[in-house]
């Protein structure tokens, strides 16, 4: 874990309890968000799966007494930088911060975390103004890509293989990414020493920030490519075989891990974000991980019951039950025959019926309906209703 992390993350936060917080509170707000956020019970849901891996990472550190100890006081120490070196005013050995002076740091303790950033930022023995540059050049994580893709209701249910065009920044093929004419090199830049950044000395502190000489890249190019004008990175258009997985929902969203924008100096690539677009089917719907379908059924049929067959995606019909007396908007599940889900398994198809009502009839089913109506004399179905609404 580096010192970027421990500053930027509040891990508190993330389980939802106080600095102060006993392991046992720490303990039982990890199982309850473990359990709400696991990928188990999110299928195909990236944002929790992401969230799961921060309070996963949270844990990690507050659980163990002595990673605790050294995050609470790496996040206390901008805070502690008071008066001069030498001075009294600071409350630790700064030889201990940036691995220099004084006994140094033990690989993977919180000395070296600490000089990992705190050598960057401030100059490292002191020293009066100027400006100075510390470091290496570092490698560059690509950016994250985002793009949409719409698929027909069978294809979002069955999984499919798409190709996705995608236009990002990336090396520039001229120059291979240099920056310098075809026949030239790029030179170390002497301000930065290749580093790409420089830190400006205050006194005892400093703050870092892009060499201005090669505008952070840790080169100059004396003779500049003709078709990046030097960057090293042009607008370039790919095309690459994205694999949509059965089931995927109208408006979730698929991660493709190292999909996105090649990275620098030898970093790795962003990922890629992908947006699903589904269109409606005339028939089903979808509900989670269920299929819906609503099926007109007579009067008779409801009243008296019947079986009727209903149909199911890409699959044969089934036969369903209707019990006697069944009313209008009652549900009937039909196990295993919704969408895939992740596992192998499916949802279940959900049928509601919907109760028709004839509009015309012929002098028998008038009559019939009649001697229905007659025999009926007697139960008022409204009866609690005109009572309920005299009251107040």
């Amino acid at each position: 874990m580096s010192t970027k992390d421990y500053l930027e993350k509040d891990y508190y936060k993330v389980l939802g309890v106080a600095k102060s917080a006993s392991q046992e509170e720490i303990k039982k707000s990890y199982r309850k968000l473990a359990r709400k956020y696991h990928p188990d019970a999110n299928k195909g849901d990236t944002d929790a799966e992401d969230r799961f891996k921060e309070v996963s990472e949270a844990y990690d550190v507050l659980s163990d007494e002595k990673r605790r100890k050294e995050y609470d006081a790496v996040r206390s120490m901008p805070g502690g930088f008071r008066g001069q070196q030498g001075g009294g005013g600071f409350p630790f050995d700064i030889g201990d911060i940036f691995g220099q002076q004084g006994g140094g740091t033990q690989p993977g303790g919180a000395g070296e975390r600490i000089g990992d950033l705190f050598g960057g930022l401030f100059g490292r023995g002191g020293g009066g103004g100027g400006t100075r540059t510390t470091g290496t050049r570092r490698a560059r994580r690509g950016a994250d890509v985002e793009t949409e893709v719409t698929l027909s209701f069978g294809r979002a249910m069955n999984g499919v293989t798409v190709p996705i065009k995608l236009t990002s920044e990336a090396a520039c093929n001229s120059c291979r990414g240099t920056g310098a004419k075809a026949g030239t090199v790029p030179r170390v830049c002497p301000n930065c020493e290749g580093t790409g950044h420089e830190t400006r000395n205050l006194g005892n502190f400093g703050f870092q920030e892009p060499c201005k000489e090669c505008r952070g890249r840790g080169l100059v190019v004396d003779d500049p490519c003709p078709t990046c004008h030097g960057s090293g990175r042009a607008t370039g258009t790919r095309t690459i075989q994205a694999r949509i997985p059965a089931g995927v929902a109208d408006g979730q969203k698929i991660r493709l891990k190292a999909k996105g924008a090649p990275g620098e100096n030898g970093g790795p690539s962003g990922d890629l974000y992908v947006h699903i677009k589904v269109h409606p089917h005339k028939v089903f719907g979808r509900g989670g991980d269920n299929l819906t379908l609503t099926v007109p059924v007579t009067f008779p049929e409801a009243a008296l019951g019947a079986e009727i067959r209903v149909p199911t995606f890409q699959g044969q019909p089934v036969t369903l039950k209707l019990p006697e007396g069944t009313p209008n908007g009652r549900t009937f599940r039909v196990k295993g025959r919704g969408a895939p889900r992740r596992d192998g398994t499916k949802g279940d198809l959900l049928v509601t019926v919907d109760v028709h009502v004839p509009q015309k009839l012929d002098e028998q089913s008038r009559e019939a309906l009649v001697r229905l109506r007659d025999a009926g004399t007697g139960d008022d179905l409204r009866s609690d209703l005109l009572q309920q609404a005299r009251q107040e």
